[in-house]
């Protein structure tokens, strides 16, 4: 992942293949985690791409290659060890967590070009507030005068993804982040969209994230209020 976001070019796709958005509301981490373990492993050639937006309980979470030590001082925030990539993250209340679900072979995109796509609708999106953002070369995810907004981390597994991206929206969302090396880094200084002057309700920014993430994946939306099938119930 490291390599990733270096020399992004993400123009918005051409034509809009169907596709099916779902809000999660506020749940814990793992019970999500293996529905998008169990929806990727059961899809099809034919299975609709989908993404879940979700508000997460508090936890940290350690990448593959994740190392126990950039967890300074856990606390009482659980520590899960999970399949994607990248070190180290905080998930709570106040950051709005996008999990694009998509066949990339069907889409015609590589893994290169799905992240510089995901970086940009977390940048374009910061646009609608007249907040300039930008990537890091050599560290994948959006940034703010240096302070990292959004942190990305996907796996891929027969060519479709699952994980995806975290942007923090309110200020709370941000103290536990001094609880670890985030993302690796000692010292990453980390902020929130409601620092910046931007809305601190999740809700003002899931519609033009949603919008933006259609934009750049070649995506049109279709809201579907049911859970999904490994969350039903």
């Amino acid at each position: 992942m490291d390599a990733v976001s270096a020399a992004c070019v993400a123009e918005p796709a051409v034509t809009a293949r169907a596709g099916i958005a779902r809000d999660l509301g506020r749940r814990p981490y793992e019970p999500v985690w293996r529905a998008m373990q169990a929806f990727t492993d059961a899809r099809g050639e034919d299975t609709a791409d989908e993404v879940w937006l979700v508000e997460h309980e508090p936890v940290f979470t350690l990448g593959q290659a994740g190392k126990p030590e950039h967890v300074l001082m856990p606390g009482e925030i659980p520590v899960l060890h999970v399949d994607r990539g990248g070190q180290v993250t905080y998930h709570g209340p106040g950051q709005l967590v996008a999990y694009p679900l998509l066949d990339l072979k069907r889409l015609k995109l590589g893994v290169r070009d799905y992240v510089c796509r995901i970086e940009q609708a977390v940048i374009d999106t910061l646009a609608d507030w007249n907040i300039h953002a930008a990537r890091k070369d050599g560290a994948p995810g959006v940034y703010v005068n240096g302070a990292k907004i959004a942190s990305l981390g996907i796996r891929v597994r027969r060519g479709c993804t699952f994980h995806g991206l975290a942007f923090n929206i309110a200020g709370e969302s941000t103290p536990p982040f001094a609880r670890i090396n985030p993302c690796g880094y000692a010292g990453l200084q980390v902020v929130a969209l409601a620092d910046l002057g931007g809305p601190s309700a999740l809700e003002a920014v899931k519609p033009a994230l949603l919008a933006q993430l259609g934009r750049q994946l070649g995506l049109a939306w279709r809201a579907d209020p049911a859970p999904p099938a490994a969350l039903a119930g």
